[in-house]
Formats: C-alpha cells, sequence, structure tokens
C-alpha cells in the first residue's frame, strides 16, 4: 500500500470554504480513481492560517499515476484553488506502508 501526503494551507477566512473546495475536489477525485483505498483530511489552525493534511491511501503506484500522472511527486492542483488564497506544497509523499492494522 502506499499513503500520499499533501499539505496546504490558507488564511482562517477561507478555511471553511475551502475545506468543502478539497472534499469535492482532492478526495473526490482521488476516491474515483480505481486503486484508491481511502482519504483523510486533517485540519489544523496555527496563527491566522488554517493547515491541511490530506493523506490518500493507494494499492499501489500504478494507482497513484492513474490519479497525479508520471510526475506523481507534484502537487495536484484545481483551477479553483486560488480562490481561497492556497498556498499549497509543490510536492507530495508517497509513502510505502509495509503492514497495516486497521483502527
Amino acid at each position: 500500500m502506499i499513503v500520499r501526503t499533501w499539505h496546504g494551507c490558507v488564511p482562517l477566512e477561507h478555511a471553511d470554504g475551502f475545506a468543502k473546495h478539497l472534499e469535492k475536489t482532492g478526495v473526490e477525485h482521488s476516491k474515483s480513481i480505481p486503486g484508491n483505498i481511502g482519504a483523510f483530511v486533517r485540519r489544523e489552525t496555527q496563527g491566522g492560517w488554517e493547515h491541511f493534511f490530506l493523506a490518500t491511501y493507494w494499492q499501489d503506484l500504478q494507482s497513484v499515476k492513474a490519479f497525479a500522472g508520471e510526475n506523481y511527486h507534484v502537487a495536484v492542483t484545481y483551477p479553483d484553488d486560488e480562490e481561497f488564497e492556497l498556498l499549497s506544497d509543490p510536492y507530495v509523499f508517497q509513502h510505502v506502508v509495509e503492514s497495516f492494522s486497521p483502527l
């Protein structure tokens, strides 16, 4: 299994709107790809910013590439992201998970 992690942040005044946007874009998009096992979003406030952490779970690297393309280390972004003044990390991490125990 591969866990793909992304981080971005928005000004607090855009936090709730961006949370809905992220669900409709990154989460729903990833879950529509064969080989996606799930997605998890975490939020944290720090100063005047709301930080978003998205982890998507994949069966294999081929599934990740179906979502992100051949340049899969680059963050997937969406046209409306700018409306929320998103500061996105340009790169994401792929973590190969050797074992997994459900909660």
